[in-house]
Parts: C-alpha cells; sequence; structure tokens
C-alpha cells in the first residue's frame, strides 16, 4: 500500500496500475496464508484463498483506515462473520502495517494474538469471531450506531456462502432494511462449497440473488476475482441510498492452488510443510 493513500481510502479512478498493484498483493497474500497454515499444521485454507481479492481491495484501495491507530474512531470497519478465513484477514492486516509480516508464524499458536479465528487481541481486529451467522447481526448494530452518532464510516462483512442457512442471517437482513442502514455492504463469498460438502447438497441457497431482492436490499453481483468488478460494485453501494447493499461475488474455493480447488477436503485441512513448499515453487507465489 502507498503510504500516501493509507487510511483515506483512494479517491482517484481505477487505473492499470492500481490493477497490477492490488494483482500483486494477492498472490502474496496467496503465499503468506498457505504458509502460515502449514506452519500452524492447522487451519482453513481453502475458505481464505477463496476471498483474497475481495478482502485486499478493500484494506488497499477502498476502506478508509490507519495501521498506526487501529482503533481510529472514523475509521471503515470490516467485520469477518466466516471466521475460519482468519489467516486471510491476518495476511492482509500484517501486509497493511498492523502488525509484523513474521507474526504469521505464530498462527494459532498457544498464546499467540493470532488465533484460530480473529480475537480482539489482534490489532485492526473490529470483530471476535467463531460460530458462523452472526456476523452480518453485529455488522448491521455497527452501522446502526454510525447513523445514531452521525458518523461517515462504513460496515463492510464478508460472508460465506453456507453460514447463510442461518436464520439469524435474515433476521439481521430484515432489519438492516428497517433502519436503512446504506452504509452498510455484505459481501458473500459464493463459493459452493462448506465444510461438508456442496452447498448446494447440503441446503440449497439458490436462487440466492432473489431471496436478496425479496428483503429489499440492493443485490450486485460480480466475478470475485476481477478487480474491476469488484472495486465498481464496492463504489456502486457506497452511492446506494437508503437501502444496504449485498455483492455476491463468484468465487472457488481454493482459489489460486489447483489441487485445493473445488475441494472440500480443503475446508479445514492444513498442507504439510513439504506440499506447502512445493505448491509456492510450482505456482511462482
Amino acid at each position: 500500500m502507498d503510504n500516501d493513500n493509507r487510511g483515506k481510502g483512494l479517491k482517484h479512478k481505477l487505473d492499470m496500475q492500481d490493477i497490477l498493484r492490488l494483482n500483486e498483493i494477492a498472490k502474496k497474500t496467496r503465499r503468506l496464508i498457505i504458509e502460515s497454515v502449514a506452519e500452524a499444521g492447522s487451519g482453513h485454507p481453502g475458505g481464505s484463498l477463496s476471498a483474497v481479492e475481495l478482502v485486499v481491495a478493500l484494506y488497499f484501495y477502498k476502506m478508509r483506515h490507519d495501521p498506526k491507530n487501529p482503533k481510529w474512531e472514523d475509521r471503515d470497519r470490516f467485520i469477518l462473520s466466516k471466521g475460519h478465513a482468519a489467516p486471510l484477514l491476518y495476511s492482509v492486516l500484517a501486509q497493511a502495517g498492523y502488525f509484523a509480516i513474521d507474526e504469521l508464524k505464530r498462527l494459532r499458536k498457544l498464546g499467540s494474538m493470532l488465533q484460530g479465528h480473529p480475537d480482539f487481541r489482534t490489532p485492526g481486529v473490529d470483530y471476535c469471531g467463531g460460530s458462523e451467522g452472526i456476523g452480518l447481526s453485529v455488522a448491521v448494530g455497527i452501522a446502526l450506531a454510525a447513523k445514531l452518532d452521525k458518523k461517515s464510516y462504513r460496515t463492510y462483512v464478508l460472508l460465506g456462502d453456507g453460514e447463510l442457512q442461518e436464520g439469524q442471517v435474515w433476521e439481521a437482513a430484515m432489519s438492516a432494511v428497517k433502519y436503512r442502514l446504506d452504509n452498510l455492504t455484505a459481501i458473500v463469498d459464493r463459493n459452493g462449497i462448506q465444510q461438508d460438502g456442496l452447498t448446494e447438497n447440503i441446503m440449497p441457497l439458490e436462487p440466492l440473488a432473489a431471496k436478496w431482492h425479496a428483503f429489499n436490499w440492493n443485490v450486485i453481483q460480480i466475478d470475485g476475482y476481477d478487480f474491476e468488478q469488484i472495486i465498481d460494485a464496492y463504489d456502486k453501494a457506497e452511492s446506494t441510498i437508503n437501502k444496504p447493499t449485498v455483492i455476491i461475488a463468484h468465487t472457488t474455493k481454493g482459489k489460486g492452488v489447483p489441487i485445493m480447488e473445488w475441494a472440500p477436503q480443503w475446508h479445514g485441512q492444513a498442507p504439510k510443510k513439504e506440499l506447502a513448499k512445493k505448491i509456492i515453487e510450482e505456482l511462482g507465489l
């Protein structure tokens, strides 16, 4: 991230230099995810790899935040509702400057500030997540607080598609519309796979966009790996008035690592260190 843009969000139109820079950050993020879960010997690589570009675009282009002042009152908030993707969040926070990259080697270690799910002891974490299906409710509360306090910060929440099977998600969706939370953007990592298999086999979600439309959300569907589409969607969400926006990002579980793509077993299985090294070398990460 360019220091001049840190904590402010970029105001200029997305250009090729931005895209090249974001792609390089995404590439490094994938390497850090693989290395950290392999070092830990446990973790969730599949769902971390699937949402890399979505989170990179927030922290390195869209959101107002300041690694030197993690509790800055006017910062935009990010809620990782799919908390098992903590290796993704930690890898992004480290690159943004919230803590040293070497700290990633202590992922899931006893006493580490980098636990298996996000924890408030980690600089830059706004939500202490664990159980699925809760994050949207928290995000609604934060966005509502901003309205009541007349603050301009925005709230972003990343949801796994599997957690949309939880009823609490839809209670929160109703509340967000009632309070006209146009400062709230939900992002669905629609990779089609949850812990035990395909979402459509376990509890079908389709027609997913129609469900959100029925709850009166502004709905945008995108390719979750196209930075132009991602940032355009974030911009459209910011300009939407009187209703929240959901971005359904079509993604691939384990994206970027062929043996992990579309493979449910890599939801919560870490590669051995030897395999991780081979993956990084073969893919040039």
